[in-house]
């Protein structure tokens, strides 16, 4: 019982999982514009820029983000093909085209667009794992930006095995240290689908979807922003 006390009282100090919720009026039409002007169908993955502690964080988020840009409704480049292509033709480090032309891409993989990941943060505190993540995607035609999203995630592991109500201060104690055990073995590639999905998920949709074209008032959140996901 002290141990279990004195891993709930870790708990609590070291796990902020604060949740802001804004309303807004916002919709895919306003905020991504470009994206319906031009239109892109095949994309292409860069391989995250990672500026965080973390140094696996970059492989969790290449690894897992094809999912949720497919299920938009997008063609996306095997990033497993496209990595020896992109380290052959000395474009591995996405860093080198945030500006400038990426006509490259078009002329050898036929992408529309380039997806650019970069990842603030990457930390496992308490029962949450906390990010700071954008992922922003340019035009290989125009070269603008045609979509661009910052989140301030955490991603929240605790779990409710065990009704406080009926269990009182014990079942509130052996819920923090399940939660404890969880994020302890954490699988962290889950948590960055859980991130991409969730920062992709007010992405305007690709041709591959019946709503292409028909989303444009769909709401949208705001391009910056800090939440909690629980999972």
């Amino acid at each position: 019982m002290k141990k279990l006390l004195i891993i709930s009282a870790a708990v609590l100090s070291v796990c902020s999982c604060g949740i802001t919720n804004t309303a807004n009026t916002n919709t895919k039409g306003s905020l991504y514009p470009k994206m319906y002007e031009e239109k892109p169908v095949t994309l292409l993955i860069l391989p995250p820029i990672n500026n965080s502690a973390n140094v696996d964080a970059k492989e969790y988020m290449y690894t897992s983000i094809s999912r949720p840009l497919i299920e938009q409704g997008y063609y996306v480049i095997s990033p497993a093909i496209s990595m020896d292509i992109l380290k052959a033709e000395s474009a591995y480090d996405a860093e080198n085209f945030l500006v400038g032309s990426l006509v490259k891409f078009k002329k050898f993989f036929g992408a529309d667009a380039v997806v650019f990941t970069q990842i603030d943060s990457w930390a496992k505190v308490g029962t949450c794992i906390n990010t700071n993540i954008r992922i922003f995607i340019r035009s290989t035609s125009s070269g603008e930006t045609i979509f661009d999203r910052q989140c301030n995630l955490v991603l929240d592991m605790n779990v409710d095995y065990f009704n406080s109500s009926q269990t009182g201060l014990l079942g509130s104690v052996l819920n923090l240290a399940t939660a404890a055990i969880k994020t302890a073995a954490t699988d962290h590639v889950q948590a960055a689908r859980v991130a991409n999905s969730y920062i992709l998920k007010d992405m305007p949709f690709g041709g591959y979807v019946p709503d292409n074209e028909l989303d444009k008032t769909f709401a949208a959140g705001e391009p910056n922003i800090t939440a909690t996901v629980k999972w």
